[in-house]
């Protein structure tokens, strides 16, 4: 009995049956389409026998969603919520009720994509714009990005742009001992394989005498104390040296700005803007520059350019010096922002504005203040007389009995040797700082100590710049306001809520409302990633089964959860190959080969850990050269370190090679680092731990169901072989006093913790059958296309038995030397139809790569099919002659409602042509809010943050 009809029976209700998009009635007719016949022919026809797995997927009674959800309220039972002030770069935050509802938990923001098309993203490109306004002005930096993964990762990235750009050419860097401690631990990773040293110490007694290409300063340090840092920071620019500063943002509403201080560079977390603790994360980080760094910066920067019309309009900027265009001359891999979560910080500021950040600062600042009063009448003097929000004491013997006594008031406090420090925040009030004293010995009230208390900011630190001076930090005080505003940014998107978002390499599919629910639970929300553990057993349960879970889908024997995105992860498996070859006295081992299709993270990563470079060639099938790569493996036999291979390829075939090339890397003792961005073609078909491989890591957010959020949050967990288990990343918290060898790759020791339970849920309710039969309706949904579309696009590449594995490379190249239509004019033109455009000219220049995932049901699948043979017309009409190019509907698109609305319309096509293409229904269009955006524009003339006010009182005069 084949698989599809088995699934005919299941009850209606199987979420399963809610998660893939056609019914069972669809399958046998696309079947028939593709000339297949059952699923389980097709599959054979697809994978290799070689690598298909002998048993099924076993993963326990798949759960309907209300099973699930109770579940999961069980696992969040065993999460304690205590009061954590134990700061360390994480603070308790008050998420607005409406940003929570209209942002968070709302489609339209978080099932969006990285906004590469800038036409349908202008929305959340605007929020993004309004992020790096908000870091620029409170930093008084000039440039900024739309956000990077968490604060270490930042520094790490920071230090990197500092080697690149000081004048000086040693390789040391200097670090404040009073940087947090796991900021240092992931310097120390990023630093050790590219032979950096660093030198940890006191910025205002031992950075005189140090030859530095740069130093990170910590404000306030994460002790809590507030110093001048402007001696430090001119001692490292008269040595040519960059200062990197790592910034508080609440503080920075108080305090003199990084830039004020002459910093070239400023780092830190948005986190406390709105974002909960989420046991790790995931959080926005940031990163600001001087101008004069600008082209230096990592990750994305969003631009203001204009359309074909000369309108404003938002794009990314300066792509150019990014990895997938640099490849190994990369110098990040960085390919995941926190794009959501920087637009809730973002949010946030818009909500509260200057006046409201600094009031909540002072407030934190004056509890803090009443609170290290109390502490001194208790005899528990802090350790600096200026502090922002968090105080250390020197508790000495009396340490343990406090903290006894704090934990029995449900509050942690951050540990030291002989201190204890105490972090506070908005969600503080008095009575925590009551119960704090308390724990410290004594019956105070707040209201007794409170009276007299002064601040504790140094006179000479206060900021004395405005901030957030924009309009729209203004324009936004009301509830009302502030949803109309979003509403507005989010009816200008096109996310997954609206169409399908057909992207090769992406896995654009369903994020089903019910695995989302529990990520804002505050069991799941509020935790401090460290807590004591034995306060977080429910997600210590759902790690492990997580983690065992992964393990039987992949064949691999030992998992790490921590690589919070797909490039961190790509970092952290090629570190492990790293430490094995390192472990075993073959250091040497330093040569990595990539296949030419490869994405363009794979050749960054392995620069990133010190890796040479070397490109194995592709055949005309697209295929690796097996002759080529056994060539080059002999040739560089005693320093290979690994192969890097995505599987099924990059070009969407799973390639019959796969164990041969494998067996070839070993035999000349490299490891097979396999990039598991394309899973969702393999889970209950093929293991790579089964065929080959060692390590590989899981894109979490494509196939684990994580949403794209607009460009992040992302999740990059790896898989390894028993024998790389030694070498995943440690971390310096749950790993105690002992460091283990293999550093942290993120600043939490689960990357992003509260989003594992998205995954988590999925798993959950697919079961192992319903996993697999999404794996076989997204190769079924990838053939469909390719067959539909193969006689007016023809797919580039098949395997022998002419199938495609779960994406397919269409070619319109032939199109531009018999029409001049581009593929990007294709891309365009889609939108008018309603559909973001697949990826464009990756793998290969000048093609279409689509990916239709399982979710998308046969009615959508037929809508995009019918669009793009449309299109196909319109070129068509192009060939023979009706218009040129350059006055066809293609070219002039996406169209706007300025279309419709223009007076002087003189195009040899109709408006109606223009703006409502065969098929669109005019009731239910997509508009997109501007044309074509200019690129070249936007990169000649960059603003990337809003103007000074002053701007526009010049333009209203």
């Amino acid at each position: 009995m084949t698989m599809h009809h088995r699934h005919a029976n299941e009850p209606a209700a199987s979420f399963v049956r809610r998660h893939i998009g056609p019914s069972p009635r669809d399958v046998t007719a696309m079947l028939e389409t593709v000339g297949a016949k059952s699923l389980s022919t097709l599959m054979a026809e697809t994978l290799p026998s070689s690598i298909r797995q002998k048993t099924p997927l076993d993963l326990g009674t798949a759960l309907s969603e209300t099973e699930a959800l109770s579940h999961m309220r069980e696992l969040a039972s065993q999460n304690q919520v205590f009061t954590s002030l134990i700061g360390q770069g994480y603070s308790g935050t008050i998420l607005p009720a409406v940003i929570q509802r209209n942002i968070l938990e709302n489609p339209a923001w978080y099932t969006a994509y990285t906004p590469y098309q800038p036409e349908i993203s202008q929305g959340r490109l605007e929020a993004l714009f309004n992020f790096q306004t908000m870091i620029c002005d409170l930093t008084g930096l000039d440039v900024a990005n739309a956000s990077l993964l968490d604060e270490a990762t930042a520094a790490a990235e920071a230090m990197a742009l500092a080697e690149r750009a000081a004048q000086t050419k040693t390789k040391s860097f200097f670090v404040d001992a009073e940087v947090h401690p796991q900021t240092l631990a992931v310097l120390r990773t990023r630093a050790e394989p590219l032979g950096w040293n660093l030198i940890v110490g006191d910025p205002l007694a031992d950075l005189a005498h140090a030859d530095v290409f740069g130093g990170l300063l910590q404000y306030p340090g994460t002790s809590g104390a507030v110093r001048d840092l402007r001696p430090a920071i001119a001692t490292l620019r008269g040595k040519g040296a960059l200062a990197v500063v790592a910034a508080d943002l609440l503080a920075l509403t108080l305090l003199a700005s990084p830039g004020a201080l002459g910093a070239d560079i400023a780092i830190g977390s948005a986190q406390r803007f709105g974002v909960p603790m989420g046991y790790g994360g995931p959080h926005a980080a940031y990163m600001a520059v001087r101008e004069a760094l600008k082209r230096s910066l990592p990750g994305r920067i969003v631009g203001l350019s204009i359309d074909s019309r000369g309108q404003p309009a938002y794009r990314l900027a300066l792509q150019t010096r990014e990895q997938h265009i640099r490849r190994e001359k990369a110098t990040s891999n960085i390919c995941t922002a926190q794009v959501l979560l920087a637009v809730i910080a973002s949010m946030y500021a818009v909500y509260h504005g200057p006046e409201g950040l600094t009031h909540i600062a002072r407030s934190v600042h004056r509890r803090a203040s009443v609170l290290a009063a109390g502490l001194r009448k208790l005899g528990f003097a802090p350790r600096s007389e200026a502090f922002f929000d968090t105080v250390t004491v020197d508790a000495g013997d009396k340490r343990e009995e406090i903290l006894a006594r704090a934990l029995s008031e449900k509050i942690n406090l951050r540990i030291g040797a002989r201190t204890l420090g105490i972090a506070l925040d908005e969600t503080t009030t008095s009575a925590i700082v009551e119960a704090v004293w308390r724990a410290f010995g004594g019956e105070l009230r707040y209201a007794d100590v409170e009276t007299g208390v002064r601040d504790a900011l140094p006179a000479e630190l206060k900021r004395a710049t405005a901030f957030l001076t924009h309009p729209v930090f203004h324009a936004h005080r009301s509830e009302t306001e502030l949803l109309r505003y979003m509403r507005k940014l989010s009816d200008r998107d096109l996310a997954l809520d609206r169409a399908m978002i057909p992207l090769g390499s992406c896995t654009m599919k369903l994020n089903a409302t019910a695995e989302m629910i529990p990520l804002t639970w505050p069991e799941f929300g509020s935790l401090h990633p460290f807590a004591p553990r034995e306060q977080a057993k429910g997600y210590y349960a759902l790690f492990a089964r997580l983690e065992q879970w992964l393990c039987d889908m992949t064949g691999y024997d030992a998992i790490s959860l921590q690589p919070n995105s797909g490039a961190q992860g790509e970092y952290a498996g090629l570190l492990a190959i790293r430490d094995y070859h390192q472990a075993r006295g073959e250091p040497h081992r330093k040569v990595c080969l990539i296949p030419s299709s490869a994405h363009g993270t794979n050749p960054a990563s392995a620069s990133m850990v010190g890796m040479e470079v070397v490109v194995v060639a592709c055949d005309a099938r697209g295929d690796v050269d097996v002759d080529d790569l056994r060539a080059k493996a002999e040739k560089h036999s005693k320093d290979l370190a690994a192969i890097m291979i995505t599987y099924p390829s990059t070009h969407g075939v799973f390639e019959e090679h796969i164990s041969e090339i494998c067996d070839i890397v070993h035999g000349h003792g490299g490891q097979v680092y396999l990039d598991g961005a394309n899973m969702n073609a393999q889970v209950g078909l093929a293991r790579p731990g089964d065929y080959g491989a060692d390590v590989s890591h899981l894109n979490l957010h494509k196939t684990f169901c994580i949403p794209h959020g607009g460009g992040g949050p992302g999740m990059g967990p790896i898989g390894v072989k028993a024998h790389l288990a030694p070498f995943l990343p440690g971390h310096p918290v749950t790993d105690g006093a002992s460091p283990r060898a293999v550093g942290p790759v993120s600043a939490a020791p689960f990357g992003s913790a509260s989003i594992l339970t998205i995954s988590y849920i999925y798993i959950l309710m697919m079961g192992g059958e319903g996993l697999t039969r999404a794996t076989e309706i997204a190769i079924l949904n990838a053939n469909y296309i390719a067959t539909r579309l193969d006689a007016h696009f023809p797919v580039l590449y098949r395997n022998a038995k002419g199938r495609i594995a779960h994406e397919c490379i269409v070619d319109p190249r032939p199109l531009k030397q018999t029409s001049g239509v581009t593929v990007d004019d294709i891309a365009k033109r889609l939108i008018d139809y309603g559909f973001h455009a697949p990826t464009m000219s990756f793998p290969v220049p000048g093609t279409l790569m689509i990916e239709p995932t399982e979710s998308e049901s046969k009615a959508e699948l037929d809508r995009f099919c019918e669009a793009m043979i449309a299109i196909r017309r319109e070129i068509s009409e192009i060939e023979a002659g009706r218009f040129k190019v350059e006055a066809s509907p293609l070219r002039h698109a996406p169209h706007t409602v300025h279309d419709i609305a223009d007076d002087s319309w003189a195009r040899p096509y109709s408006r109606a042509e223009g703006c409502f293409p065969a098929g669109v229904s005019r009731m239910d269009k997509y508009w997109c809010p501007v044309g074509r955006v200019d690129n070249v524009y936007g990169d000649r003339n960059l603003v990337c943050s809003c103007p000074p006010v002053e701007d526009y009182a010049q333009a209203a005069e």
